[in-house]
């Protein structure tokens, strides 16, 4: 039996990078995976590899409208959700004098307002399950300052600020709904190689513990969605995990 079985998952962003290694994971752990991205044919594609328990998705998060309708089909298909990670998100380099308005509200709109909508209209759905679980992706960003990220930084606090929010009004309405962030420091994907000028040039991350200042696996983070999605997590919200490999710690 997996550590998610019989759980409805919907996860943003999933064709790629870290929404993927959720999906695949969350999937072998006995999850039904709606694979949302704005990339529809990569989903179909990643849906297809996993196999029954995934459906692929077109998703602009930053639509008012997809939101609405993506909802509809997982209502459609089963009534309720159990699991959501507000995953999808971009990169934009360049520091607060750089960034233009036209750059930072598109951040925003991504990762932002995209979780926003992604929890105000899923709410109804979630609380239809026996226990269900919001992810929200964060990042390292929204603690420390890092001036060439300065759009992506905004939008990953206000991510970590919201969700806050969204755990003390479920638990007010009695909803059986828990809210978390996960906050990843480097890890090896698509958004990252092209942030780091190395676009399509994949590393590899080799196995056990790693030194300081090393990048991290898309799996690190998606153990940790698969904790937080799961039972096992069931006395934490609001809470905010850093995946970090002791980032936040160093001087």
């Amino acid at each position: 039996m997996g550590r998610v079985d019989g759980k409805i998952a919907l996860v943003t962003g999933g064709a790629s990078g870290l929404g993927k290694a959720d999906c695949e994971l969350l999937a072998a752990e006995g999850a039904t995976v709606f694979i949302a991205d704005i990339n529809g044919a990569a989903a179909e594609a990643l849906a297809g590899r996993i196999g029954g328990s995934a459906r692929a998705l077109t998703h602009d998060v930053t639509s008012e409208a997809d939101w609405l309708r993506v909802y509809g089909e997982i209502e459609r298909a089963h009534g309720r959700l159990d699991i959501l990670v507000n995953n999808a998100g971009i990169v934009i380099v360049a520091n607060p004098e750089d960034t233009t308005l036209e750059q930072f509200q598109r951040a925003m709109a991504v990762m932002a307002t995209g979780v926003f909508l992604g929890c105000k209209h899923g709410l109804p759905l979630l609380a239809k399950s026996r226990a269900a679980s919001i992810i929200n992706i964060s990042s390292t960003a929204s603690h420390f300052g890092y001036a060439p990220f300065f759009a992506y930084s905004a939008a990953k606090g206000a991510v970590r600020s919201m969700s806050k929010s969204v755990a003390i009004h479920c638990q007010e309405q009695g909803y059986p709904i828990r809210v978390n962030t996960v906050h990843p420091s480097a890890i090896e994907t698509p958004m990252v190689q092209a942030a780091e000028g190395r676009a399509g040039q994949e590393q590899a991350i080799p196995d056990g513990v790693l030194p300081a200042g090393a990048t991290g696996s898309p799996r690190d983070v998606a153990n940790m969605v698969l904790f937080l999605a799961s039972d096992e997590s069931r006395f934490l919200t609001g809470g905010e995990y850093l995946v970090d490999n002791g980032l936040s710690i160093h001087p």
